[in-house]
């Protein structure tokens, strides 16, 4: 017994070493995975910022509203979130590799596409190139790839890899800005474009993922045959798909206004530029703390406490007019908002098999991104009709509201299934 005991002992210390658990999934390939994604996501997310900082002379070029213009930025959501739910599919059968390069050439194509001058070509570039074919062949497949390299600390990794939105955040608006001053913001779409190939070479070093009969559960006793949290599957998914478009709603107004909004205050474009890296470098800085809270009171827990901070933060939007105050507000903001969506997947990856991740989190990110889109392009309808964003801001505020009321009901049954599994084990 003794002999036995101290083989284990060595076996386990191995595996420490070896960075993984005798019973885990996760080790080092599992990490590298990680890494990749969000380098991969780092560029890619860039691709959608240029509308951003060039929301005010590209709706000038195009004699257009601000609104035009913001619809181009909340189509890639759109595009993004519809394109996920088949390329999730596609990449179960061809492999994340193909699915991943894909969505790199045809990011690179939209841009170009978009480059052309005009409304239309703006729109299909956008809609169809880099959000349905584009994003949607990138962050959804990549979020259920890396979802299936971990079981103990999914929630950190999927934040982590989810930062690289905000990576592009802190990096890519300060260099569009002023490459949109120096060339103009159709060559800065060109040039990004061709930039975008240092994602393929990326992408082939990507390893096929576990199984996903390999990937155990994070709290199994919240699936009882036919029912999660003591309802249907697809009641549960449809309440979470619901909330995901309540808080994505207030998520998107500040990251697809603040740098107009800054404008219309007497701020310089570029100190707007440099808010709104302030923002997403805030939100990527916060992210391994979300991650780690997903892992400690799950993915429900961690979604309500986050969409309570955002409630906070947009509404501060809607108050605060010196730069100091936003530069401030900005980092809050940042700080709040960022573990939402990869809570939101592992929640899923709690309630359900992982071999409905496939289906199941790019539907959930796909109504998640519609409220985005239209947060986006209701910001700037809203601003159309009242010559200013305050009203926008605290229409966010209540769908944010929305969010935690939905919420609230989905962490109330989770707390009760809770007390009753330990209940029946006692």
């Amino acid at each position: 017994m003794a002999d036995a005991a101290e083989i284990d002992a060595h076996q386990r210390a191995a595996a420490a070493r070896a960075g993984r658990f005798p019973d885990s999934i996760e080790n080092r390939a599992s990490w590298v995975a990680a890494l990749l994604a969000i380098c991969i996501l780092s560029i890619s997310y860039g691709a959608s910022l240029i509308v951003v900082v060039g929301l005010k002379p590209i709706a000038a070029a195009l004699d257009s509203d601000r609104s035009v213009v913001a619809l181009a930025a909340a189509l890639v959501w759109v595009g993004t979130g519809s394109g996920g739910i088949l390329m999730g599919w596609v990449a179960d059968r061809v492999g994340v590799r193909r699915t991943v390069i894909f969505g790199a050439v045809m990011t690179a194509l939209g841009l170009a596409v978009s480059s052309i001058g005009n409304v239309w070509a703006l729109y299909f570039g956008h809609a169809v190139l880099i959000g349905f074919l584009g994003g949607g062949a990138l962050y959804p497949p990549m979020l259920i790839y890396i979802s299936r390299w971990f079981d103990r600390r999914r929630g950190t990794a999927l934040a982590l890899i989810s930062s690289g939105q905000y990576v592009a955040g802190m990096i890519w608006p300060s260099v569009f800005q002023h490459t949109l001053i120096w060339v103009g913001w159709q060559a800065t779409m060109l040039g990004f474009a061709a930039a975008i190939a240092v994602i393929v070479p990326l992408a082939l070093m990507l390893r096929p993922a576990p199984q996903p009969g390999r990937a155990r559960g994070s709290a199994p006793f919240l699936v009882r045959g036919t029912q999660a949290l003591g309802l249907r599957p697809n009641t549960v998914q449809a309440l979470l798909c619901a909330a995901g478009f309540l808080c994505c709603v207030p998520m998107a107004m500040p990251s697809s206004h603040l740098v107009a909004f800054c404008s219309d205050l007497g701020i310089s474009p570029a100190q707007g530029a440099a808010m709104l890296s302030v923002l997403l470098g805030c939100a990527f800085a916060s992210r391994v703390f979300w991650g780690w809270l997903a892992d400690r009171i799950g993915g429900l827990g961690t979604v309500l406490v986050g969409s309570a901070c955002q409630a906070l933060s947009i509404a501060a939007f809607s108050v605060t007019r010196n730069e100091a105050g936003l530069f401030a507000v900005s980092a809050a903001y940042g700080l709040g908002f960022s573990g939402i969506i990869p809570a939101y997947v592992v929640a899923i990856r709690e309630l359900f098999p992982s071999s409905e991740a496939s289906w199941r989190v790019p539907i959930l990110l796909f109504t998640s991104m519609l409220g985005m889109a239209f947060g986006s392009w209701f910001a700037g309808a809203l601003y159309d009709s009242f010559g200013f964003y305050a009203p926008a801001f605290a229409a966010g505020a209540l769908f944010n509201l929305g969010n935690l009321l939905v919420i609230g009901f989905l962490v109330v049954r989770q707390m009760r299934g809770a007390r009753l599994a330990v209940a029946s084990t006692a």
